[in-house]
């Protein structure tokens, strides 16, 4: 953070997003395709508030905790710019994305929940998930360094532009498409199975 102009100011400045210092009743007014506005309505679909993340404890040094600290209150901030969401396969996308953005040791640590994946799940996240995760978690400018309070208003198209971050496929579809396909299938199944007893 100290090597970017933006990371020396939020480490200066110290901002914090909780509920007292963000306004979600504002955000929700704010134009459609707004930073703000995506954020309030990924807040609201995921039935989480700023408030939601745990405060740093067991680090000493003043500074390191204020960048944990910073770090996971902007963390739906990134889920709100990709639109991935909490359900295991999202969070382990965006663990990935910021491990290769950032180099957060935690953050890849947190990859060895792959194993809770059923196979269909691990599937995609190997196929789709880890290489755009990689892709631009490598490539995109630290989003660490955002100073996301003045990026509210900021169409969130241009702000992912200016990133350098594509935004993933629409995990919620790829999962009701998936659904929808089974429920087919075993339809298709059950009416086989009826006419074969007439």
């Amino acid at each position: 953070m100290l090597a970017h102009p933006d990371g020396r100011r939020i480490l200066r400045d110290r901002p914090r997003i909780t509920s007292q210092t963000i306004s979600l009743e504002k955000l929700r007014t704010f134009p459609e395709n707004s930073v703000g506005r995506a954020y309030a309505a990924w807040l609201d679909r995921e039935g989480v508030t700023p408030d939601t993340r745990d405060q740093v404890r067991y680090i000493d040094d003043p500074e390191e905790a204020y960048v944990m600290q910073r770090y996971r209150e902007t963390h739906d901030f990134t889920h709100a710019i990709t639109g991935l969401p909490v359900i295991i396969e999202g969070e382990l996308a965006i663990k990935a994305f910021e491990f290769t953005n950032t180099l957060l040791p935690m953050t890849g640590l947190s990859l060895a929940a792959v194993v809770r994946l059923k196979a269909v799940e691990r599937k995609r996240f190997f196929d789709i998930y880890l290489p755009w995760a990689l892709r631009n978690g490598l490539k995109a400018e630290e989003v660490v360094n955002v100073y996301w309070e003045e990026e509210l208003e900021t169409d969130v198209g241009v702000l992912r532009n200016r990133l350098g971050i594509e935004m993933p496929p629409d995990l919620r579809e790829m999962r009701k498409a998936l659904r929808e396909e089974r429920k087919r299938e075993r339809m298709e199944r059950e009416k086989l199975g009826a006419i074969k007893e007439a």
